[in-house]
């Protein structure tokens, strides 16, 4: 079992891009397609915990059950944006990556790079070819 994990959606250039990257260390991560498999409660809770969020911050706003929950009101608790992540998974910002050196929200992909404990193997080119690691393994800035 891998020491990193991601919460996946492979309908998401972000998500694909994160799990390359991660790839690109020589490390096969585990796999959570969380639209199939989402986290529990508490997994969920500890995720957005653990990656310095809010509750507010860990939700995505660009997809329709956001809308037609009303979730942009104010009077939603954290506890009821919660249960609504647990009923609509789409509504779980991605990709979630967990190592032993964090937890992080990674939008962008790269900001995955901070909590790999491995290093980059190679060159690493995002899906719109913008380059993200050099031909030594390097982060270009």
């Amino acid at each position: 079992m891998s020491d990193i994990i991601i919460y996946h959606n492979p309908a998401c250039g972000t998500s694909r891009n994160t799990l390359a990257l991660i790839r690109n260390t020589g490390v096969e991560p585990t796999i959570i397609e969380y639209l199939t498999t989402p986290p529990s409660h508490d997994e969920l809770v500890g995720l957005i915990r653990d990656a310095q969020l809010t509750v507010r911050e860990a939700i995505r706003q660009n997809v329709e059950p956001y809308r037609e929950l009303a979730l942009d009101r104010e009077d939603w608790s954290n506890a009821q944006l919660i249960e609504f992540m647990l009923e609509h998974p789409i509504l779980i910002n991605r990709p979630f990556v967990v190592s032993t050196l964090g937890t992080r929200l990674c939008r962008p992909s790269e900001l995955v790079l901070d909590i790999l404990p491995f290093s980059q193997k190679g060159a690493f080119r995002k899906e719109d070819s913008e380059q993200v690691i050099d031909e030594h393994g390097q982060r270009i800035q």
